[in-house]
Parts: C-alpha cells; structure tokens; sequence
C-alpha cells in the first residue's frame, strides 16, 4: 500500500478478485482512513454499468475526490469493461495525491501492450480459485472442523471433480456446485468471451471451448483442431459453418483472454529456444473440465492440469520441455529458480517408471527434478525426487 505503482489485480471471473478488492478497502479502513478518501466503484453494479469511455469516468471522479487534500484511494474493480481506461489511471497519479488498485479479468492487462499504456507505472498480482492447501484452511480455520486424513482424502477427492472456485465452498450438494459452476462458465463466455470479441459464429466458439477444455494438457496445433472440428460430425449443425484455421487462431486469442485457458509454449532444453507450433492448453479450473466431461473423465489429465495450475499460482512461469525428443512435462522458472517436473498417473509399472525417468535423466544441469504421481510409495532415484500429488500440493517451497 501507499506507493506510487498503480496495483493491478487479475485473473479469471469468480476467483476472488472482488473479495480482495474489498479486503483492501477494510483494512483501509481500520488503520482510520477517511471514508470520504475510500472511493470503490465497480463497473459491474447497476450504479456503474453505464460508464463505458474514460470521459465518463473521469467526470464521476472528478466530482467524487474530497476537498481535504488527504490522499485518496481508488479502487475500481472490472476496469477493462471501460475503453480507454489506461490513459485515465495513468492521469490520476499526475493529477490526484492517490493510491490505485483495480481488477480486470483479462489478460490483455498483463500483456506489454499494458506496459506501455501505463509507462510501466504498476505491479500486477494474478489471483487463481483456491489451491487445494487453501481448500483445507477454509474447513480448518472458517469452518473449523479438524483436518484429519478421512477429512483431507475427501477434500482431495471433491477439489478433483470441483475445483477451487471460493463460491462453491457455500454449497454442499453436488446439484448446486455442478450450477454453480455452470453459472460461472456461462458468465465467462457472455461477458469475458463475447462482449469483448467480434466473435459471430456461437456455435464454432462453444465446440471450440469444449475441445480445448476437454482436452486439457494436450497438444495440438489450429490445424489439427480445424481438421478435428470438420471431421467430429456430431458438432456439425450447418454446412456453411466456418472452420478455418484463420477463425480459429482468432476465437483461441479470445477465450485465452478471457483467461479461462492458458497456453503453455514448449522449448527445446538443449538447444534454449522456444519451439513453435503444437502447444498445450490448460483450463484454469478442474471444475470447468468436470463440467464437459462429467463420465469420460482421464486421470492423467486432471493430475496434470493440478500441477501447472499449481506451479502458476505460485508464481512460476511454466513451460513444456524437450529433450532428444523427449518430453519433460515442465520447466518452472521464478526470478533464478528453475525446476523440473514430470506428471504420470502412476510409477508401479516398470516400464511406465523408466519412460517417465528417461527424460529428467537426459538433462545435464543441477537444477531440482520431480516426478509427481498418484503414488504413496516412494520411487525417488539418481536424485530426483518422487512426490505424491497431494505431498506436492502441501510442501511448502519447491
């Protein structure tokens, strides 16, 4: 608090963002600051919805800053849904004695177009649903029920089907979380997808979300989800239905942005370079992945998206490796820390063990090796270290 940065809070909708928001505006509160310096306005309460175009912002700010000559504290949540909103914040720090937090729920504002407009005057935090660590505080410290190992095991259990999302800790049957969750995907397509797309084609966006969801942590390229679509008859609705790769791309761009999905680009670890084409994609939430998948779910694909998720809410960039040919299923680097991490179901079978090893094995440097499986038995060997998912999810630093 109280530096000159412009605080900027992101991440997907519902995951918290509002609460924080407001969590800040209570503290500011308690160290006795003035409400009259407390100004919050949310673009998304009928109060607000109206503001669209800096200029209107500006004249409600204008006519809402105290006459005191105090600093004043602005927090404005869901700012993207104004245009042009970066030149105004920007003019807030030149012209008002204030302190600036916002939220968005796009990731165009963490991209350097950002950096730009903002003269590089902010520092961002990406708020993700509940990690499953955070799951357990809740029931520990808010509920206050003890977390013994039955408890824990089912937590587990209900955070692999349900996700993380703060909103479904209020419900307890699985009919309203499966709602719930509903709720949340469809307020992401209308408002995070669609209001602030050119997309047209409804139908082409909703199997294209299904595809990439339902395919978490896969690997395709626009090509082979064009060649995919055409081919899934079942999707097809009309025959003049544009697939081209050219939509694709542009519909990819903006459930990305939407930050329901997240790309993770692979890198060759020999050669240090980035490789292009075929990328994976994650869902964000285990829950969304539920949702479309209810009786076809793969383990290994939920076990996966558990640990990238995991490794970005604790601030790594993540990245796919290669080696001769090999696939290392992670590369994690936070400021000089860098990890490796492979993902497999299970270690029991020997020849399962070897090809998971294989690759980790092939990498020459000194930096840690994990392998995370669904086991309890420890298959830790030549230095790298064998977690269970949950050991993994509970250790502290890695």
């Amino acid at each position: 608090m109280d530096t000159n940065e412009i605080k900027l809070i992101t991440g997907v909708r519902r995951s918290g963002k509002t609460y924080f928001l407001k969590s800040i505006m209570e503290e500011l509160k308690d160290r006795q600051i003035h409400d009259d310096n407390i100004i919050f306005i949310s673009f998304e309460s009928g109060q607000y919805r109206k503001i669209r175009i800096d200029t209107q912002l500006d004249e409600i700010l204008k006519s809402s800053i105290p006459q005191n000559n105090k600093k004043v504290y602005l927090l404005f949540d869901e700012i993207q849904r104004v245009s042009g909103w970066e030149e105004s914040i920007t003019s807030y720090l030149v012209d008002y004695n204030c302190d600036i937090y916002i939220t968005g729920s796009n990731s165009k504002m963490l991209s350097g177009e950002l950096a730009t407009n903002l003269s590089g005057r902010y520092v961002t935090l990406e708020l993700f649903p509940f990690s499953f660590n955070e799951i357990m505080e809740y029931n520990e410290k808010i509920l206050e029920k003890k977390v013994t190992l039955e408890l824990e095991n089912k937590l587990f259990e209900e955070y692999l089907e349900y996700g993380g999302f703060p909103g479904l800790l209020q419900y307890n049957e699985n009919e309203s979380k499966q709602n719930y969750l509903k709720s949340t995907y469809d307020s992401i397509v209308l408002h995070d997808i669609l209001e602030k797309s050119n997309i047209r084609d409804f139908d082409l966006l909703e199997r294209l979300l299904d595809f990439l969801i339902s395919n978490t942590g896969q690997m395709y390229s626009a090509n082979s989800i064009s060649k995919y679509l055409k081919e899934d008859n079942k999707y097809i609705k009309r025959e003049s239905s544009d697939i081209s790769v050219k939509t694709l791309i542009n519909y990819n761009d903006n459930i990305q942005k939407s930050m329901i999905i997240s790309k993770c680009k692979r890198e060759d670890i020999i050669g240090k370079k980035k490789l292009k084409f075929l990328e994976k994609y994650y869902v964000v939430d285990l829950g969304f992945y539920t949702l479309l998948n209810e009786n076809k779910r793969n383990y290994g694909q939920i076990l996966e998206t558990i640990v990238y998720n995991e490794l970005r809410r604790r601030g790594y960039a993540v990245t796919v490796g290669e080696v001769n040919n090999l696939e290392v299923d992670f590369i994690a680097r936070k400021f000089k820390k860098k990890i490796y991490v492979q993902v497999s179901t299970s270690l029991q079978d020997d020849k399962t063990r070897e090809r998971e090893f294989k690759p980790l094995k092939k990498i020459k440097d000194n930096f840690p090796k994990y392998i995370i499986s669904n086991d309890t038995f420890d298959f830790s060997e030549d230095g790298i270290i064998h977690l269970n998912i949950k050991e993994f999810l509970k250790k502290e630093t890695f």
